[in-house]
């Protein structure tokens, strides 16, 4: 007995219409016939089959739906020698799961050609795509197979607003001025439109019929960051830790990355060794912001394209005086333009539905408690509730340690009193243009460095500090304090 074979037809580009003869004939073989989808117009012509489409709802990646139907393909020829298998627009052009089954020792492979759909979509743009250079690429594998390309381009399998987000992220700097949208072509309901490479992922509604033709690119594709998208994309798909997480259960994270970065932002000291941990931590905390738009993005939410087109939209809004014809005295103007654009924004989402703001509204209740402090102690500076510079803020200290003191003995106001210093003291370092988190943390980090130094000569010297006293101790931190004065 011969080796098992899969005669794989393929049904053209639209409707029966457009099936070839020699096609028609593979397919009134009495065989068993399977089709990968039944979502294609020429699906109706292939009588008593078994389609695949289910597997595209169960499967967690397509890559896994080729897998399994290479497999069942296999099982059905190895059982009865010989099966059909057919296929939309011709085998071998952007048919994974053909390309799958031709890679597969187990069987044999008899291909049937069928018209593609580039031969429509060559008659509807007019072109000859010898002579004008064209790309074939899967909107898949955009960002991998465009890379580097300028165009012109055709773009198949653009069946998702997704597809055309990542097309749309993967190109550096914007597109082509326009897109030539083709869908259903040789239906009746065939269209060919040209929209705007900013409204690609916006105004086009796209099915499985769809493809894209892009005249010239205006940059290279981006590699880089889609390659990145597509990497944190897999990771959601085939990571059992990945894939079980959402955005309650990342938020520890996030804050975690965020702490990270700023420490390695304390710890820049112009080397290159403080560089790359700084790009490291930069990399930890752009991860957080992918995986929160890959779970959108798998929940048809938004993707990550929509975040960066929205922070874009809202850095434009937001800059008159960079991209408008504002003019501004300073910094202390940028602030305060920012303020009413943002508050007039908030006016706009809530159409005065809300009732009188105040003007420490829209300060997140969850920031670290110094940065809580420090942006409602901006505001309402801003709104006139401040003390008069420059000794204002340090009087108000001075004022709030003497309440501290008297409250010392007293632990139902300690609590208080000590909450009144730290704000007045917040208050103190945001007047002189200090972050009082960066400030503390510096701090902190050289209370720790001393400690640390101090606990090395007591090992030196066989002392235990638990036990060495107050003022051998009060030594060793002087010893300390020194040497670091020494080195500058």
């Amino acid at each position: 007995m011969g080796q098992p074979v899969v005669v794989v037809v393929g049904l053209g580009p639209a409707g029966p219409d457009l099936i070839t003869a020699a096609a028609s004939e593979a397919l009134a073989l009495p065989r068993r016939r399977f089709l990968r989808t039944a979502r294609h117009p020429s699906a109706v012509a292939v009588d008593d089959a078994t389609t695949f489409d289910v597997l595209y709802e169960r499967a967690d990646t397509f890559a896994d739906v080729y897998r399994e139907i290479t497999d069942s393909l296999v099982a059905a020829a190895l059982a009865e020698g010989e099966v059909v298998y057919a296929v939309p627009g011709s085998p071998l052009v952007l048919e994974r799961s053909v390309r799958s089954l031709l890679h597969d020792a187990r069987v044999s492979v008899r291909v049937v050609p069928g018209l593609s759909f580039l031969d429509l979509a060559w008659g509807r743009l007019g072109i000859d795509p010898i002579e004008t250079g064209v790309r074939l690429v899967d909107g898949h594998e955009f960002a991998m197979s465009a890379a580097g390309e300028r165009g012109p381009l055709l773009v198949a399998h653009a069946h998702a607003r997704w597809v055309l987000s990542d097309i749309k992220l993967a190109v550096d700097s914007g597109g082509s001025d326009e897109v030539v949208v083709l869908q259903r072509l040789g239906l009746p309901d065939e269209q060919v439109s040209t929209v705007a490479w900013a409204d690609l992922d916006r105004s086009v509604e796209p099915d499985h019929l769809t493809c894209l033709y892009i005249p010239h690119v205006a940059a290279p594709v981006g590699q880089d960051l889609i390659g990145f998208h597509a990497i944190v994309r897999r990771l959601r798909e085939e990571c059992p830790w990945d894939r079980q997480q959402t955005h309650q259960s990342l938020t520890r994270y996030a804050v975690e990355e965020v702490y990270e970065l700023i420490e390695a932002i304390g710890a820049l000291d112009g080397s290159g060794l403080a560089d790359e941990a700084l790009e490291e931590e930069l990399g930890d905390v752009l991860l957080q912001v992918f995986l929160h738009a890959a779970i959108a993005e798998q929940q048809g939410r938004f993707s990550v394209a929509d975040v960066a087109a929205a922070i874009s939209e809202k850095m434009v809004r937001r800059h008159p005086h960079v991209f408008g014809q504002v003019a501004v005295s300073g910094p202390d103007q940028v602030a305060r333009n920012w303020e009413a654009i943002k508050a007039a924004e908030k006016a706009d989402r809530t159409d005065g539905a809300t009732g009188p703001t105040s003007a420490v509204d829209g300060v997140p209740g969850d920031l670290p408690a110094l940065a809580y402090a420090r942006e409602i102690t901006a505001k309402a500076s801003r709104a006139g509730f401040d003390w008069d510079e420059p000794w204002g803020t340090l009087d108000k200290v001075a004022e709030e340690l003497a309440e501290v003191r008297e409250a010392f003995e007293d632990p139902d106001q300690l609590a208080g009193e000590v909450g009144d210093l730290l704000l007045a003291t917040v208050n103190l370092a945001r007047h002189r243009g200090v972050d009082p988190e960066a400030a503390l943390r510096i701090a902190t980090a050289k209370f720790r460095r001393r400690i640390q130094a101090c606990e090395a000569l007591a090992r030196q010297r066989g002392l235990d500090t638990r036990e060495a006293g107050l003022p051998a101790l009060d030594a060793l931190w002087d010893e300390v304090k020194a040497a670091e004065r020494a080195l500058g």
